[in-house]
C-alpha cells in the first residue's frame, strides 16, 4: 500500500491549489508495460499519486498505442483494461479499485476469512472452504494446485500415509469423504496409487469443501464432501496450454464453437515412466512397492502408467438457459512380471482400475428470484486385479479380484429468493447404487473368498434456508430426508450453521449436523496377503453391514483484522454403524465382521499473518478417537487407528511480481500400532491391546518456487516454470505397521512396515497461449 489513511485525511484538509490536470495532454505509449510502471509514468507526467493494494494490479499489463491523451482520457482507458475503477480522492491524490461484478460481491458479502491459507483459498459464511486453482498462489511442495493435496493443507485434515487421496478429516477413514466431480461421483479418484489426484487442476475452476454443517444438498458420506466444478462459461476465444512435470504431460484446450452459444473444453494427461522414468517417478514407484510382490530388479518386465481426461461441453440456447455435458475418464494399468530365477518361480501381477463418468446439466433462471438446477449422472468404476505364481512352470497360485459400482443419479433443485437477505433451496434426489465385489482362487478349482452384489434405490427430498442479518444472525439451516428402497428405511438428516458477530472483527460460528452413508470400503488385505489396491467398496445390507450414521457439532471463533487472520474451531462427533473385519485386528478364530462406533472429539486451530510481500501461517490440530466394537477388545473402547493425536503445519510464502517461494514444515505424532512380541519359543507373535503404541513422531520440510514470464512482448504466449522438494532433509518417517496373514489359522502372520518417501524433487514447465 503507497498510502496512509492519515495522509489522505490530512490532504482533504490543506486548500487545493487549482491545477487542471484534466487539460494537460501528453503523448502516451506503453508496450507490455507492467502496471506499475504505468502508473509510476502517469504520477510524473501529470503530478498526481496512486494509492493501491499490490493484490489488485499483480500480474497486469498494459499496451495502448501512442497518442496524446488527458489524465481522464488515459484512466478511462485503463479501467477497461485492468478491470480496476479510479477514485479521485482530490485533485492529486487517486485510489484504485477493483471492478466486481454482482456475484462477485455475493460472494466477497459471504467470506469471513480471504486467502485461507494463501490467494485463491476463501472460508465462508456457510463453514465451506472455496479453493479456485486458476487463482492458487504457490503451497509447500506443490508446484502446480494439486486438488487433494491442496485440501490438505487445512486445519483437521491429514494423510499419515503421504498419499493424495488417503484424507482423514476429522478423524473420519478416507472412505467417509465423497468426492464429486461436475455432479459425478467418483470412486477412484488417485494416480499412481493414489500418491496424485486424479482431477487435472488445468481444467478446475473451484472446488468447495465441506467438513462440517454440510448443505442439505450433499449425502451420502458423513465425513466431507470435496465438490469440484469446471467453468461454465462460454469461451469467446481459443485458450491452449501445455505443460510437464517428473511425472505426467498434459494439456488444455477451450474453444469456441458457436459464437456466444457453445463451447468445448478438454484435457488430457499422461505418465510417461514407460517412455523416461525420472527419479521423481522412482521414488514414488519404491514407495507404493514396499512389501508387495512387485520386484523392480532387472529381470522384471513392467508397464505402469496413468491417464485421465476430460470434456465439458457448454450450451446457452437463450439468455436464461445452460445446457451442459461434462465427461471424465480417470485409468491406471499396471502389468509386471518378476522372474526368480534361482528358486525358478515367476510372479505376475495385473492392476487395471477405471472410473468414468458423465454427467447432462440444465440451468434456467425463470426470473430475477427463481433459479432451477436439473442435472443426471452416472458413475461406472472397475477394478480387476489378477496375481499369478508359477513355479517350475507349474501354475501354484491364481488370484482374481474384482469390484464393480454402477451409480446413476437424478436431482433437480430451484433457489429461490423470498426477501431481502433469505434464500431458500428446494429439491428431489434419486439415485440408484449397483454395487459387487468378489475375490476367488482359481488354481485347481475356483474357490470365491468373498463376494457380494448389492442395489440401492435411494430418493431424497432437501430444503436448505439461507437468512442474513448482519446485526443479529446469519442461519443457514437445512433438512435432509433419504429413504432407501430396499433396506425399507428412512434416514433425517437435519444440518445448521450459525454465525454470530461480536465484534466487527470477531464472529462465533455454531454448526451441528447429522448424515448417513450406504456405501464404504473393505480392507481384504488380511484375507489375502496383497497390498495393492487392497479396498472394496460394498454397500450396506442392513444387517452385517448396517448403515452408517454421524452427528457432529462444533463450536469456534474467527478473527480478522489488520492482516491477522485467527481460527479455533472445537467439535465431537459420535459414529454407529462402522463394520471391521476382526481378522484385521488379529485374532484368526473369527473371521467375521464387527459393528462398532466411534465417539471423536477435536479442535482446530489457525492463525495467519501478512506481511506485505511475506505471508506465514501455522495451524494445530488435536484429535482423540476411539473405538469400540462387539466381541471385541471386551467390549471396551480402544485407540482408533485414524488417530493423529497432535499435528502442526507452518508455512512461509514470499511474492515479488512473477517469482514466488514457499517454505513448509509438517509434523505429527506417531500412527497408532498394535504392539506384538515372539513367545519363548520364537515362532509365534503375541499381541497386546489394539492399538497400544504409536509409532516414532512424523516431520518434514517442503520447499517450492515458481516463476512466471511471457515469450513474446505482447503477452500472448506465457510460460511458467517451478521447482518443488518434498522431504527437503531426508527424513526417513515410519508411516505404518500392519501385520498380515491368510484366512487361516495355520498361516503365519507377517510384520509390514512402511516408511515415507525420501527427498523427491519434482519440476515444471508450463506454456499458455
Amino acid at each position: 500500500m503507497k498510502k496512509l489513511l492519515s495522509r489522505i485525511f490530512i490532504i482533504w484538509l490543506i486548500p487545493i491549489v487549482a491545477f487542471s490536470q484534466e487539460k494537460a495532454t501528453f503523448s502516451i505509449e506503453f508496450n507490455n508495460n507492467p502496471v506499475a510502471d504505468v502508473l509510476a509514468s502517469l504520477e510524473e507526467m501529470f503530478d498526481v499519486k496512486f494509492s493501491y493494494q499490490d493484490n489488485i494490479i499483480n500480474g497486469k499489463k498494459v499496451t495502448l498505442s501512442k497518442k496524446n491523451r488527458t489524465l481522464d482520457e488515459v484512466l478511462t482507458e485503463l479501467t477497461m483494461l485492468i478491470n480496476v475503477n479510479f477514485q479521485k480522492l482530490s485533485e492529486r491524490y487517486i485510489f484504485l479499485k477493483p471492478i466486481v461484478s454482482i456475484s462477485e460481491e455475493q460472494h466477497l458479502a459471504e467470506v469471513v476469512i480471504d486467502g485461507y491459507l494463501t490467494r485463491g483459498i476463501t472460508k465462508n459464511k456457510n463453514a465451506t472452504y472455496q479453493i479456485s486453482p486458476q487463482k492458487l498462489e504457490i503451497l509447500p511442495g506443490l508446484t502446480e494446485p494439486d486438488i487433494m493435496e491442496s485440501i490438505q493443507q487445512l486445519p483437521g485434515v491429514i494423510s499419515p500415509n503421504e498419499t493424495a487421496t488417503g484424507l482423514i478429516v476429522r478423524g473420519g477413514a478416507s472412505d467417509q469423504n465423497r468426492v464429486i466431480w461436475d455432479g459425478i461421483n467418483i470412486y477412484h479418484n488417485g494416480h499412481l496409487f493414489g500418491m496424485i489426484s486424479a482431477f487435472n487442476p488445468n481444467i478446475t475452476e473451484n472446488i468447495t469443501f465441506h467438513n462440517k454443517g454440510t448443505n442439505a444438498k450433499f449425502g451420502e458420506r458423513i465425513s466431507s464432501v470435496i465438490d469440484i466444478s469446471t467453468s461454465s462459461k462460454i469461451y469467446k476465444k481459443l485458450v491452449t496450454e501445455f505443460g510437464f512435470n517428473g511425472i505426467s504431460a498434459d494439456t488444455y484446450l477451450a474453444t469456441p464453437i458457436l459464437k456466444d452459444k457453445l463451447s468445448l473444453q478438454v484435457s488430457f494427461r499422461r505418465s510417461f515412466e514407460d517412455f523416461l522414468e525420472t527419479s521423481t517417478f522412482k521414488n514414488i514407484e519404491e514407495k507404493v512397492f514396499q512389501n508387495t510382490t512387485i520386484d523392480e530388479s532387472a529381470t522384471a518386465d513392467e508397464k505402469f502408467y496413468f491417464k485421465d481426461y476430460n470434456l465439458k461441453l457448454n450450451y446457452k440456447p437463450t439468455d436464461k438457459d445452460l445446457l451442459s455435458l461434462s465427461i471424465i475418464h480417470i485409468d491406471n494399468d499396471l502389468e509386471h512380471i518378476f522372474d526368480d530365477i534361482i528358486h525358478n518361480k515367476s510372479y505376475k501381477n495385473t492392476l487395471d482400475v477405471e472410473n468414468d463418468g458423465y454427467s447432462f446439466g440444465w440451468k434456467r433462471k425463470w426470473n430475477a428470484n427463481i433459479t432451477q438446477n436439473t442435472q443426471a449422472s452416472l458413475s461406472k468404476y472397475r477394478l480387476n486385479y489378477h496375481y499369478m505364481i508359477s513355479e517350475n512352470f507349474l501354475q501354484v497360485s491364481d488370484y482374481d479380484k474384482r469390484n464393480v459400482i454402477y451409480d446413476s443419479g437424478l436431482f433437480s433443485e430451484f433457489q429461490l429468493k423470498t426477501a431481502k437477505g433469505n434464500n431458500w433451496l428446494l429439491g428431489y434426489q434419486y439415485t440408484l447404487k449397483d454395487v459387487g465385489y468378489e475375490f476367488k482362487e482359481t488354481t485347481d478349482i475356483t474357490y470365491i473368498l468373498d463376494a457380494d452384489k448389492t442395489i440401492i434405490n435411494t430418493h431424497s427430498l432437501y430444503a436448505n434456508f439461507s437468512h442474513r442479518n448482519v446485526k443479529w444472525l446469519d442461519i443457514d439451516g437445512g433438512i435432509r430426508v433419504n429413504y432407501y428402497s430396499e433396506l425399507d428405511a428412512f434416514r433425517v438428516e437435519p444440518r445448521v450453521i450459525i454465525n454470530k458477530n461480536i465484534s466487527n472483527t470477531l464472529k462465533l460460528q455454531l454448526t451441528g449436523e447429522i448424515k448417513n452413508q450406504v456405501i464404504s470400503q473393505i480392507d481384504e488385505t488380511v484375507l489375502s496377503d496383497l497390498s495393492l489396491e487392497d479396498k472394496l467398496w460394498r454397500l450396506a445390507d442392513g444387517a452385517t453391514f448396517p448403515i452408517i450414521n454421524s452427528h457432529q457439532v462444533s463450536a469456534g471463533l474467527l478473527y480478522s483484522k489488520n492482516g491477522w487472520s485467527i481460527d479455533v474451531d472445537h467439535y465431537y462427533k459420535k459414529v454407529t454403524g462402522i463394520t471391521a473385519l476382526s481378522l484385521g485386528f488379529l485374532n484368526p478364530n473369527d473371521s467375521g465382521f464387527h459393528i462398532g462406533k466411534q465417539k471423536i472429539f477435536g479442535a482446530d486451530f489457525y492463525l495467519k499473518k501478512n506481511f506485505n510481500k511475506l505471508k506465514t501461517w501455522l495451524s494445530y490440530s488435536y484429535i482423540d478417537v476411539k473405538s469400540k466394537y462387539e466381541t471385541l477388545n471386551n467390549n471396551q473402547y480402544f485407540t482408533a487407528s485414524t488417530e493423529i493425536k497432535h499435528a502442526v503445519s507452518a508455512s512461509v510464502s514470499y511474492k515479488l511480481n512473477q517469482f514466488q517461494l514457499a517454505l513448509g514444515w509438517k509434523w505429527h505424532v506417531g500412527k497408532p500400532f498394535t504392539k506384538a512380541y515372539f513367545d519363548t519359543n520364537g515362532t509365534d507373535l503375541i499381541f497386546e491391546g489394539i492399538n497400544t503404541e504409536k509409532l516414532p513422531d512424523y516431520h518434514r520440510l517442503d520447499f517450492s518456487s515458481t516463476y512466471r514470464f511471457n515469450f513474446s512482448k505482447d503477452g500472448a504466449i506465457r510460460g511458467k516454470v517451478g521447482l518443488s522438494i518434498r522431504n527437503l532433509y531426508d527424513r526417513q518417517n515410519h508411516i505404518s505397521r500392519e501385520y498380515i496373514g491368510n484366512n487361516a489359522i495355520d498361516d503365519p502372520i507377517e510384520i509390514i512396515d512402511k516408511y515415507s518417501l525420501g527427498i523427491t524433487p519434482n519440476f515444471l514447465f508450463r506454456i499458455y497461449w
